[in-house]
């Protein structure tokens, strides 16, 4: 059984406008997601890839990936809520990843977010962290993914910038009474009998955070002042 962690945070409402997802808070405030200004992380070699491998496989393997993703999403939380899971009911694939993810998944305690909204006045962001948790001990922000191929730490730096934002907006949020230690990126990999685990302190990828987010900034400044002109 997983301990929680209970906290009374804003409740943040969900919009969607232009592309963008933004959150509003009771304040009023309206903060674009972490998501949104990742958005252009390796865009370039994504639509190279798209055009690489032909629209309709691209869709095919896009959509894989995400039912893929959201299934063992789903299967984790249950898990982490200390629900019962049916596992002759998941398909094989999620239950291959989901068993093999367990082993790590076992060694969280003291759950203080489980798809939670978070947000931050600092960063003027806000987003829905998969976890925070103790891992092996550890105050951790943690990211659940699934890939068809094992990971390089050069390769996912959007999901580190998004750990620290988490970071900074569950720091700011509780005052800094749980400071966070580490993110880390737990990875369900097709065809292995073990789930990826990759590590950074929570502010390594700091400053190239502030970049995006600074980017992200003048572009909708510049949009902004085309609407307006």
């Amino acid at each position: 059984m997983f301990n929680h962690v209970s906290h009374e945070f804003p409740k943040l409402l969900q919009e969607n406008a232009d592309g963008t997802r933004y959150y509003v808070t009771p304040n009023g405030e309206r903060y674009p997601s972490v998501t949104t200004i990742l958005a252009d992380y390796k865009k370039k070699e994504i639509l190279e890839w798209r055009e690489r491998v032909g629209e309709k496989t691209a869709n095919r393997i896009s959509k894989a990936a995400t039912t893929r993703g959201t299934s063992v999403h789903s299967v984790i939380e249950k898990y982490l809520n200390n629900e019962e899971i049916d596992m002759m009911s998941l398909m094989p694939n999620v239950k291959g990843l989901f068993v093999n993810m367990r082993k790590e998944l076992d060694k969280m305690n003291n759950i203080h977010c489980l798809e939670s909204k978070l947000h931050s006045h600092i960063l003027k962001l806000a987003g829905t962290v998969d976890c925070i948790a103790e891992y092996d001990g550890v105050m951790s922000v943690i990211d659940f993914k699934t890939s068809r191929r094992l990971k390089r730490k050069e390769d996912i730096a959007n999901y580190f910038m998004q750990g620290t934002a988490y970071s900074v907006m569950f720091e700011e949020l509780t005052n800094q009474e749980f400071p966070i230690q580490q993110i880390v990126i737990l990875i369900g990999v097709d065809g292995k009998d073990f789930a990826q685990v990759l590590k950074v302190k929570p502010m390594e990828y700091a400053p190239m955070l502030k970049e995006y987010i600074l980017r992200y900034r003048e572009t909708m400044e510049l949009r902004n002042e085309t609407n307006t002109a």
